[in-house]
């Protein structure tokens, strides 16, 4: 499939394209369907297309708008952690500035270098990073995301790094939880080695 410059006809062409990649496409698949530069460049200058961070374009809709849909695209694999979980779980009324994502220790700061959303890496090991996963829908958006006891025990290795009353906040709010896992708290909590912490600031109230 070619694409003429000004053609109508190969605009809805092009959209379906991107309609079938979520929205979002690397270069190299755009090239693949023979969208050539020439007219992705034409399609920039007319709106329909934006460029979101190297290598990677976004069709201009209401999916656009969708931050969830953007990082589900650019982050496959990433896990929604820190102060964004703890929004999802409702364990603080304060929404994050950024998406705070964790990631592998073998990712590359470059790759979060994007204008919108604003995200945030978080640098995990393999093994922490398959701990306490769960997939939820955001936004309409299937992402992962680490799950109450994994973000409790990270709130209490991050204790001297966090707003003294969001952690506050936050563990009261896990105590009250109805959804609250206890012994799976004390299982991740050997594990992330926060095992003293748990029965110090939350086995008290339980």
């Amino acid at each position: 499939m070619i694409f003429r410059k000004d053609a109508e006809m190969d605009i809805q062409k092009a959209k379906q394209i991107f309609d079938a990649h979520g929205g979002i496409m690397k270069t190299k698949e755009i090239q693949e369907h023979k969208i050539y530069s020439h007219y992705l460049a034409n399609l920039v200058k007319q709106g329909y297309v934006e460029r979101i961070r190297h290598g990677y374009y976004q069709w201009q809709d209401e999916r656009a708008f969708s931050e969830a849909a953007t990082i589900a695209r650019l982050f496959p694999d990433a896990v929604i952690c820190r102060e964004s979980a703890l929004q999802y779980y409702g364990y603080t009324d304060r929404t994050p500035a950024m998406w705070y994502l964790a990631v592998d220790r073998g990712y590359t700061r470059s790759r979060f270098k994007i204008d919108y959303p604003m995200v945030k890496p978080v640098f995990f090991s393999q093994k922490q990073m398959k701990l306490g996963v769960d997939i939820v829908e955001i936004e309409d958006v299937k992402l992962q995301i680490f799950n109450r006891e994994h973000i409790i025990c990270d709130c209490l290795r991050q204790e001297n790094k966090m707003d003294a009353q969001i952690f506050n906040k936050t563990i009261q709010a896990y105590i009250r939880d109805p959804q609250k896992n206890v012994p799976r708290l004390m299982e991740y909590a050997k594990i992330l080695r926060t095992e003293k912490k748990v029965r110090k600031i939350i086995g008290v109230w339980l």
